[in-house]
């Protein structure tokens, strides 16, 4: 073990975080986007099927229904993926919880390639579940692996990875999506079952990199591994501080078991922590963005682009956020995560504010509909620059070990039945509200703006321990009682001082 400052190569770091997130977050991107290309052929294909089946003629909002559903239960499948995750990730690891997962996708894309030859769009409902469950334990997981793995100075940019590899995701499942490519109408049981591939990929590379080496020495108790697992991520041997930080934190739980999620809402010393996650985990949803790539075609259509434009301007949509979460990749460790937080947030209200007056004088400048555009464009530009990354790191860097995956578990809950709740009503508000359909997702930003300027300290370059006596001052405002923890342990030092 080193003392001092010692330079080492993070290429195995950053390889992890590639493989982790090409069969990770990189699926939940490319699975939101490519179920818009073929909207209007998996549409006749449910009014064929039911017609050849009972002779029965779908009225356009009965469709409508039906294809709400195929698109939406995508997010109760997350929810369902988001409330085993935590298990999964306190039994298996989060390598191998990782690995796992792939079971529900490669499932799932057997199902949606066979469901057209079989004539069933249930098969395709169930693909959607199993696709969501995969999708709810890597969004869960893969930001709790980097943010264990990384060193402290680089702990948000790899845990942001994860927000640019769903972006990325996102603009490849629209590229794919293109009618020159899957996007046809003889092709779409091809273009639901490609997200197979990206499974494939993590399954042959990721056995090769280690173990979270918290996970490993806190959970596990495994100090060798841990040690060996913290030289190939560093490239280098390992530094006292970072041993100690560790140290610190398992003295500190020693003897606790993995808390579960009911206990961590009724536990007064992590009230202010839960209640933030709950409340960005949510906003990242009720904000909108998400819902705009299952249905790109509606609001590009009612901002008044032709139809033969739409598949082009939504690939602009995906771009957009990847060119955000990479800028918010390079500013996060300079700017914090209050800022960036606030700041996406008060963009997207700006935004939402200039596309309602542009929807209600578009018939009166034949302009309107490139800044209607424009402003989509820059709302989901926004919501990369902050909330799309940022939420994700919450939970590692607020919450202890045992507590961790309880937490996660809630603020992926919190953040698919959102999803599902706005994925439904998404089509109707479009209908509903016309020219205002923004104002309710600019008021949920602005709502968001202001709970983190008021209530969320920054977490950036901060130990565990500091963050955590910084949510106190607000979990014991009236002078409450305050844990206190056992100091660090000593030996726990020692032994793995002799252990390098």
């Amino acid at each position: 073990m080193v003392q001092g400052a010692q330079k080492g190569s993070h290429l195995t770091l950053v390889l992890m975080v590639a493989s982790a997130a090409v069969g990770g977050t990189l699926q939940y991107g490319y699975n939101l986007a490519i179920m818009n290309a073929p909207t209007a052929f998996i549409q006749t294909f449910i009014n064929e099927t039911f017609l050849e089946r009972w002779d029965i003629q779908l009225e356009d909002y009965q469709v409508t229904v039906v294809w709400t559903i195929i698109v939406s239960i995508f997010s109760l499948g997350g929810f369902t993926g988001a409330l085993i995750a935590g298990p999964m990730t306190i039994h298996y690891g989060r390598k191998k919880c990782l690995l796992l997962n792939n079971l529900f996708l490669m499932s799932a894309a057997l199902l949606a390639l066979t469901s057209r030859a079989a004539k069933s769009f249930e098969m395709i409902i169930l693909s959607r579940v199993l696709t969501g469950i995969n999708a709810g334990i890597s969004m869960n997981v893969q930001p709790m692996y980097f943010g264990e793995s990384a060193p402290k100075r680089f702990r948000g940019a790899a845990s942001l990875s994860s927000a640019v590899f769903t972006a990325f995701g996102v603009v490849l499942g629209q590229v794919v999506g293109l009618r020159e490519v899957l996007g046809g109408e003889s092709c779409w049981q091809y273009l639901l079952a490609s997200n197979a591939i990206p499974g494939f990929i993590q399954l042959l590379t990721l056995p090769w990199f280690p173990e979270s080496p918290r996970y490993l020495l806190i959970d596990r108790g495994d100090e060798k591994a841990c040690i060996d697992a913290l030289r190939r991520l560093r490239g280098c041997e390992v530094h006292s501080s970072e041993l100690d930080e560790i140290l610190q934190e398992q003295a500190e739980i020693r003897g606790m078991k993995p808390s579960r999620p009911w206990e961590l809402l009724s536990d007064r010393s992590v009230r202010w922590q839960l209640i933030s996650v709950i409340v960005i985990s949510s906003a990242m949803q009720l904000c909108g963005n998400d819902s705009i790539y299952f249905y790109a075609s509606y609001v590009f259509k009612e901002a008044g682009i032709s139809e033969d434009q739409i598949q082009y301007a939504t690939i602009g949509t995906g771009t957009c956020e990847l060119t955000a979460t990479i800028m918010c990749n390079l500013l996060i460790e300079r700017k914090g995560r209050r800022f960036m937080l606030m700041g996406g947030f008060i963009l997207m209200t700006v935004w939402a504010v200039i596309f309602t007056v542009a929807l209600s004088f578009q018939s009166s400048f034949s302009w309107m509909p490139y800044l209607n555009m424009t402003c989509i464009f820059s709302y989901i530009l926004s919501f990369g620059m902050g909330p799309a990354g940022v939420t994700g790191i919450l939970p590692t860097e607020i919450f202890k070990q045992t507590a961790r995956p309880a937490a996660y578990m809630i603020a992926g809950s919190m953040m698919w039945l959102n999803l599902f709740f706005v994925g439904m009503i998404f089509p109707f508000i479009m209908s509903g509200l016309s020219e205002f359909c923004l104002v309710p997702f600019g008021a949920t930003c602005l709502s968001s703006a202001l709970f983190v300027g008021f209530f969320l300290p920054e977490t950036k370059g901060k130990s565990l321990s500091a963050i955590t006596r910084e949510f106190q001052k607000l979990n014991f405002r009236d002078g409450g009682f305050q844990p206190q923890h056992q100091s660090q342990s000593y030996r726990g030092k020692e032994c793995l001082s002799t252990a390098l």
